[in-house]
């Protein structure tokens, strides 16, 4: 039997407790293999039986009284609308939350003598209970009605959840203080006193609600790094159509469309180039610093950013097959996988509640026949049902996760998933990537030379002017260099200036011919570098990429630049070592370099 997987984004969960009860119907359902449902992000994972359709499966999950949408393809509508409906659901959240603590603090200070303390003269008319009254009710219908409508959709399909222990308390309390409002002397007969507790209903409300509104921050933050890696995704492409580049929105892009993409652009999908040449910043994919020449028949990754030229290519992967829709597909795996821990708590979690309401019951029972004191077995019961609420064993361990695995994927740690989460404590050796963890993953200007006859400031100055016209990232280099070290506030006009793939670059300056490029360049231009052949010699050993600097057909001189070590990686890998751990770092650069940074950290 064929199996299919499915991602839906649903909505009206108010609680781990919500994700437990629809994830234990799906994999109830016939036709579904396996399901699992990420309380912080809102969405569920559904392997299921190609015989069985995913209307099926979005229905089950409407019956249980929530909204489920197909979220299978990966595009930056559905998240800007999750994104949308989470800040829409926020500001109602904070309205409600501003009137329910306004409200449940008049309600406190009016029964202050509860506790012993005196209300102030001028707020004695608070005591009054139907003053009281008027404060409670919308706090208890309207800022609350959405535990009382989630509770009563659990109870019609045979479950409960926190918002039925919410629900169940506070409309007690509430039931019995309007009961002691409009009929004291009931309580007076029994030799009672007809004592009300609203202020115990409105703080319950409103003390959730401020949870909820914490716990949906949570979730912004959660889906941060998903909705980042989205954005590295243009809307569109320029698509070759009979002979012209037409832009076309990405979701429209076929395998085998031939694409254009100019320079300064984005790679829309992953293809082969048929056309063209240009040099291509993957370190997004591969955490190269420096940018790959990409020329006839060379593969292009989507989501990297094209540098000077400009080129068209084939597409081989469009739309979820690309390898930048698959890391957003597994960073949403991972945040939607259960640690062994999670499992446990869920498992506790699904028969926790029915259980506190049993013994909230069995406690008002006991309460009552033995001191025949309604009030009190009242508040007893409450109190049951209020302090047993499940929210911290059902939250906070998804929650954890879930973060923990978004705050990784900001940070360029992907994690498999959550049982690899679990299991990291017992790890013995840790490898680390070079370029762009060990190191800072960008280029820097590290050493200088230049022959005793020559003005340094003004060559400088032309280097600077001429590297201005590029948009290479070893220009970024030694731009910024010049900047931070000379202080350079304008350029010099550059004329005839040309970028020689792979090579370097060219230009005029005030009748001063510039190359500034690789030895090999020099040698194909005819131009005599070997007084220098030692300080290139002894750089390139230590891992550094050299640049020689020409004027007018003679060297006068030569730069060192290389991707630096970050300034914390000494004290990470040192932090690593002192918890017992090995740790080995892996590189595709030459020996040579691994070996010196090696030594400098």
């Amino acid at each position: 039997m064929k199996i299919e997987t499915l991602q839906l984004a649903i909505q009206g969960m108010s609680c781990a407790a919500c994700a437990n009860t629809i994830e234990r119907t799906l994999n109830q359902t016939a036709g579904i293999v396996k399901a699992h449902v990420n309380f912080s992000l809102e969405q569920a994972s559904v392997e299921y039986e190609a015989s069985l359709s995913p209307e099926a499966i979005t229905q089950a999950i409407e019956e249980l009284g929530f909204h489920a949408t197909l979220a299978n393809a990966l595009t930056t509508n559905i998240l800007e609308q999750q994104e949308c409906d989470r800040h829409q659901e926020q500001q109602n959240l904070k309205t409600k939350l501003v009137f329910g603590i306004i409200f449940s603090a008049l309600l406190v200070i009016a029964n202050l003598s509860h506790m012993g303390i005196p209300a102030p003269p001028s707020l004695h008319f608070l005591s009054n209970p139907w003053i009281q009254l008027c404060l409670a009710t919308p706090v208890e219908f309207w800022i609350g009605r959405s535990f009382h409508q989630r509770a009563w959709k659990a109870l019609r399909h045979g479950t409960s959840d926190m918002n039925s222990l919410i629900s169940l308390g506070t409309l007690v309390a509430f039931g019995y203080s309007f009961w002691a409002t409009i009929s004291p002397s009931f309580f007076t007969q029994q030799n009672l006193p007809a004592a009300v507790y609203y202020e115990a209903s409105a703080m319950i409300i409103t003390l959730t609600l401020l949870g909820r509104y914490l716990e949906n921050r949570a979730k912004h933050e959660t889906s941060q790094a998903i909705r980042q890696l989205m954005g590295l995704k243009p809307l569109t492409a320029w698509v070759i159509k009979a002979g012209q580049a037409v832009e076309t929105p990405i979701e429209q892009v076929k395998k085998g469309d031939e694409i254009l993409v100019r320079p300064g652009s984005t790679i829309p999908v992953d293809g082969q180039v048929i056309s063209g040449t240009s040099t291509v910043d993957e370190s997004l994919m591969t955490g190269e610093s420096l940018p790959i020449p990409k020329q006839l028949g060379d593969e292009v990754i989507g989501g990297s950013m094209n540098q000077s030229g400009s080129f068209q290519f084939r597409a081989s992967r469009v739309g979820n097959d690309t390898l930048l829709a698959q890391i957003i597909t597994w960073v949403q795996k991972a945040q939607s996988s259960k640690a062994p821990i999670q499992k446990l708590a869920d498992r506790i979690t699904q028969w926790f509640v029915p259980t506190v309401i049993l013994i909230a019951i069995a406690t008002f029972s006991l309460w009552y026949l033995s001191t025949g004191n309604i009030t009190l077995a009242t508040l007893t019961f409450v109190s049951v049902l209020i302090i047993a609420c499940p929210c911290a064993l059902g939250l906070a361990t998804p929650t954890s996760i879930t973060v923990g695995m978004g705050q990784g994927a900001k940070q360029g740690i992907l994690i498999k998933n959550a049982d690899s989460l679990e299991l990291a404590h017992n790890l013995s050796t840790i490898v680390l990537d070079k370029t762009g963890t060990i190191t800072a993953g960008k280029p820097e200007v590290t050493n200088l030379y230049f022959k005793p006859s020559v003005d340094v400031e003004s060559i400088l100055h032309q280097v600077g002017s001429v590297e201005h016209q590029s948009e290479h990232p070893l220009a970024t280099a030694i731009l910024n260099y010049l900047q931070e070290n000379y202080h350079f506030q304008k350029w010099q006009r550059v004329e005839q200036f040309e970028a020689v793939l792979g090579q370097g670059i060219t230009g005029i300056i005030q009748a001063n011919q510039l190359h500034i490029g690789t030895a090999s360049w020099l040698e194909t231009l005819q131009i005599p570098y070997q007084d220098f052949q030692d300080h290139q010699v002894r750089w390139e050993t230590q891992g550094k990429t050299v640049v020689y600097i020409a004027v007018n057909h003679q060297v006068a001189g030569l730069m060192a630049i290389a991707d630096t070590i970050k300034p914390t990686s000494q004290t990470a890998i040192h932090s690593l070592q002192s918890l017992g751990l090995k740790v080995i770092m892996l590189t595709g650069d030459h020996s040579r370099t691994a070996h010196q940074h090696v030594d400098e950290v």
